[in-house]
């Protein structure tokens, strides 16, 4: 009876194996894997942004930016992660324009963190939105624009800098005394920020920093 059991065991085992080369040679689409290699596809430009600003050890600010559809039209997130107090905060904000640049500076020296985020708008003219973080949240603080003296003369080239700790906006504007200059003369500003408000006044020998 033993061997009888033996024998049947091996037939089986024989015509299972025989069955799967047959399956395999004859009819390969029938072959289904059980394991997904597939790798997910990752919408392109979801977050097209992204920087990670480390203020101190412990204290971060990250910023991502999201949209879908037209570039210039989304939103984007700052959050705030001090490891050290165990104190996460975040805030987010609808953006008309494409973030270039994010940076951090305490401009007014009063201790306490400024998020400077660059947007080229819609129009190609850089922009800033800036945030404070203080008192355990996120305040805004308007960025002025160009005034209208020189929003009548603009050319473009606009960009902002920083330099030993100071902010600027330089641009260029048309020339009175010459009108046949393409590129017009350039003109630089300087940043100050005194009770969460900014003023600026115009560098008089921007050579040195263009």
């Amino acid at each position: 009876m033993k061997s009888i059991n033996k024998y049947l065991q091996q037939f089986v085992l024989f015509g299972g194996v025989t069955l799967l080369f047959s399956c395999t040679g004859n009819n390969p689409e029938k072959i289904i894997s059980l394991t997904n290699t597939a790798k997910p596809e990752v919408p392109a430009h979801q977050f097209p942004f992204y920087k990670d600003i480390a203020v101190k050890p412990g204290l971060d600010f990250e910023v991502v930016s999201w949209g879908k559809g037209k570039d210039s039209v989304g939103g984007y997130l700052i959050l705030m992660s001090d490891s050290v107090k165990n104190n996460y905060k975040s805030v987010a904000v609808e953006r008309n324009g494409v973030i270039k640049d994010a940076w951090n500076m305490d401009l007014d020296n009063d201790g306490n963190p400024e998020l400077y985020i660059e947007l080229m708008t819609p129009d190609n003219v850089p922009d800033l939105n800036v945030y404070e973080f203080a008192g355990g949240g996120f305040q805004k603080i308007s960025f002025p624009g160009l005034n209208s003296k020189w929003k009548k003369i603009y050319t473009g080239g606009a960009q902002f800098q920083i330099k030993n700790g100071d902010l600027y906006r330089s641009f260029s504007v048309k020339d009175a005394a010459d009108s046949t200059q393409k590129n017009g003369v350039k003109i630089l500003l300087k940043y100050t920020l005194s009770g969460n408000e900014f003023s600026s006044s115009e560098v008089k020998t921007p050579k040195q920093f263009l």
